[in-house]
């Protein structure tokens, strides 16, 4: 799979809002900008683990660019600018502090498989959306 030019989503593969989130996302991505991994998955571990991140201790998404990458909110920022339609504009949080943006992340990030459930495992795409997952 050819990834050159691509931003990698790494997610929670068994959170029902991660797995809503992209699916979001992959409806606004008209640019096809975005791969998907799960952080679960071999390959989702190891691109965390080359960033020297730990996905045993990530409750987050992780957004890789290149050589860098963003977690929590501004994963979250950093991708809604790639999107179609006014998402975008929500760029504009960014002039907050990242502690502040964080915090508010972090609450739903906890409490997120007590209020939109979880998975027993991964969801498997369909095959339509099978090329946009990295394996």
């Amino acid at each position: 799979m050819n990834l050159e030019g691509k931003k990698i989503i790494l997610f929670d593969g068994v959170c029902n809002l991660c797995n809503g989130a992209v699916n979001f996302i992959i409806k606004r991505d008209k640019n096809d900008v975005f791969r998907y991994a799960s952080l679960q998955s071999d390959i989702g571990k190891q691109l965390a683990a080359e960033r020297g991140v730990d996905t045993s201790k990530l409750d987050t998404i992780l957004l890789i660019e290149q050589n860098t990458y963003y977690h929590k909110s501004t994963a979250a920022l950093q991708i809604a600018k790639q999107l179609s339609g006014g998402y975008p504009l929500l760029s504009v949080f960014l002039i907050f502090p990242k502690l502040l943006r964080d915090w508010v992340y972090d609450i739903i990030s906890k409490n997120r498989y007590k209020w939109f459930g979880k998975r027993d495992n991964c969801v498997i795409p369909t095959p339509e959306l099978k090329a946009l997952f990295i394996d």
